[in-house]
């Protein structure tokens, strides 16, 4: 086993990133070629693929993931059974890729998220922010014979965070511009954002959860149509916006809240939406114009959270990742909804956008084998406290 040391030490690592997201559809492999550290951080995407979950697998994880209450047998047993899933996925897509184990010199997994509990959340006097994620490191690294990282989040609410959104820590280090303003959207289950100004005007940064993103979609999709999602929002196109329910579903107090802020599909669910047709007393709606209706709650909701922060204009370029970027309808209506920013496609300017969040987990276990640490606010002075992120398995 190659030591702890020998791979902190090295000046270029191969670094294999995992994402698996809300949507549970399947887990994103990112090999990533770093360089160096920090602000210094060089990331190279070598290889990507996206493996689907089997169905027998996505219907063990909607058992436990997103409610309040379940058999806490199955949360201990999914635990080691998504690691060596996980595991074997690991093996065959390297030999896809035509390279071996011993290649890679660490995998940074994020696992699955099972609950995400900030405050705003649950409301109890005296707990802190609280997230849990499955998916264990030690099976992990066990069954590839690889160093592992893994659970990230934790140590981030230890330190008095909400434990999201991670990727902002890292779009800070990779996609800053000296002189452009830049926002770096990200459209997955939930959707996110990190604003950046340009550095050449001292201004500070900004992150946080805006709401959901694919999640009400993708599960009225699967509910009214029997697909997985829609495709390029084509169902919500022939439909026409129910104003009464957009109103309803945009009042929750989340919106109110201010950034930063994180939330999921424990808040944004199902339930979510019927209580919004209850109190907007729409009993009756076409599946389309609810598809229409949900994809401009998700639109506005975003460039709501946006204008929050900084005001559209051609000088803010907006870069977008997550699966949301291949809802055409979704990314339209969005794009009216921030009139005059500009909008630039990611995958042309760095890489392929669906690996983003993978990748930012290869560069967040690269800052922690390096010693590099962040702070719990990722854009405060590098004074305070600085933390390590990631718990460290080892193979043998």
């Amino acid at each position: 086993m190659t030591s702890l040391t020998t791979v902190a030490q090295k000046e270029v690592k191969l670094v294999l990133g995992l994402m698996s997201g809300t949507s549970m559809d399947g887990l994103d492999l990112a090999l990533c070629r770093i360089t160096g550290s920090g602000v210094d951080t060089g990331l190279e995407l070598l290889e990507f693929s996206t493996q689907s979950y089997s169905r027998g697998l996505q219907e063990k994880l909607k058992e436990i993931v997103s409610v309040p209450q379940c058999r806490l047998e199955d949360v201990c047993l999914m635990n080691s059974y998504l690691a060596d899933y996980t595991g074997d996925t690991i093996l065959e897509t390297l030999k896809e890729w035509g390279r071996g184990p011993d290649e890679i010199d660490c995998i940074a997994s994020h696992g699955q998220t099972v609950y995400h509990a900030p405050v705003s959340k649950h409301r109890k006097p005296g707990f802190p922010h609280a997230t849990l994620q499955i998916g264990d490191g030690d099976h992990l690294a066990h069954r590839t014979g690889i160093l592992t990282l893994s659970d990230f989040r934790q140590k981030h609410t230890a330190a008095g965070g909400e434990g999201a959104p991670m990727a902002a820590l890292v779009d800070r280090l990779l996609f800053g511009h000296p002189e452009k303003d830049r926002l770096l959207l990200n459209i997955g289950g939930i959707a996110n954002f990190t604003y950046l100004p340009a550095a050449c005007t001292g201004g500070e940064p900004v992150s946080g959860d805006t709401g959901p993103g694919n999640t009400l979609l993708d599960k009225t999709a699967r509910r009214l149509f029997g697909k997985p999602f829609d495709e390029e929002g084509k169902a919500a196109r022939r439909g026409s916006v129910n104003q009464p329910l957009l109103k309803a579903l945009k009042a929750d107090p989340y919106f109110d809240l201010d950034l930063p802020k994180t939330t999921g599909p424990e808040l944004f669910n199902g339930a979510y939406v019927h209580r919004a047709r209850q109190a907007s007393g729409v009993k009756d709606i076409r599946p389309e114009d609810l598809l229409a209706t949900l994809t401009t709650f998700t639109a506005e909701t975003i460039s709501d959270a946006v204008k929050e922060v900084v005001p559209p204009s051609p000088a803010l370029e907006v870069l977008v990742s997550g699966g949301g970027i291949h809802n055409a309808y979704l990314m339209e209506t969005l794009k009216r909804s921030l009139t005059g920013a500009t909008f630039v496609a990611f995958g042309e300017t760095y890489f392929n956008a669906d690996a983003k969040e993978a990748a930012c987990f290869a560069v967040l276990a690269n800052e922690t084998l390096s010693g590099e640490g962040f702070s719990v606010d990722p854009y405060a002075n590098r004074g305070q406290q600085m933390i390590h992120l990631g718990k460290i398995s080892f193979p043998d």
